[in-house]
């Protein structure tokens, strides 16, 4: 089976201008908002928010990088990258809202282990989850509050995000 594409750039577009105006509308406003995308993905979808949320409120929303890759309960089993930089905005999480901002939400692991990273850098008021995708599958009580798309899968099939950032395309497929 070859993949399919399910969301093309236009999609993509709709889906974060739509997640931006839930997040200022959740917040009531982009006061005390901090946005950390989840690398590699995450990152690039949190700075598209940002800068969305920033057109839409007229105000800069600080904008980091959570790496979860050493806060993740699976490493044995999958292997994983190298971790990447956490790059936490000058004024901190702490009593701020945070926003984790991820390309895809599967089993759950990565945002838990997210929630874990983020113990172990401050306190913030609130976490949120923003995702571009939800194909379901989840293996924790983790459920996001922004989604672009539901994608419902198969545990078999593989969907896959590429952003311009880091694949020269804006494009979700999804196959075996």
């Amino acid at each position: 089976m070859s993949a399919r594409t399910v969301l093309q750039q236009a999609d993509i577009s709709r889906a974060l201008t739509r997640i931006a105006h839930e997040i200022l509308e959740s917040n009531k406003g982009a006061a005390g908002l901090v946005l950390l995308g989840i690398p590699t993905r995450g990152v690039a979808l949190a700075e598209r928010l940002g800068a969305l949320i920033a057109s839409i409120a007229d105000t800069e929303v600080p904008i980091g990088s959570l790496d979860v890759t050493l806060f993740r309960d699976d490493l044995a089993k999958h292997p994983t990258r190298s971790p990447q930089p956490t790059e936490i905005p000058a004024g901190g999480i702490d009593g701020k809202t945070v926003v984790l901002v991820d390309d895809v939400l599967f089993s759950g692991r990565s945002i838990r282990a997210a929630l874990d990273a983020i113990q172990s850098i401050g306190r913030p008021s609130i976490v949120r989850l923003a995702i571009l995708v939800d194909r379901g599958h989840r293996e924790l009580p983790i459920r996001p509050d922004f989604v672009g798309k539901n994608i419902p899968s198969a545990r078999t099939e593989r969907v896959n995000v590429r952003l311009s950032e880091n694949d020269g395309v804006d494009e979700v497929t999804i196959g075996a």
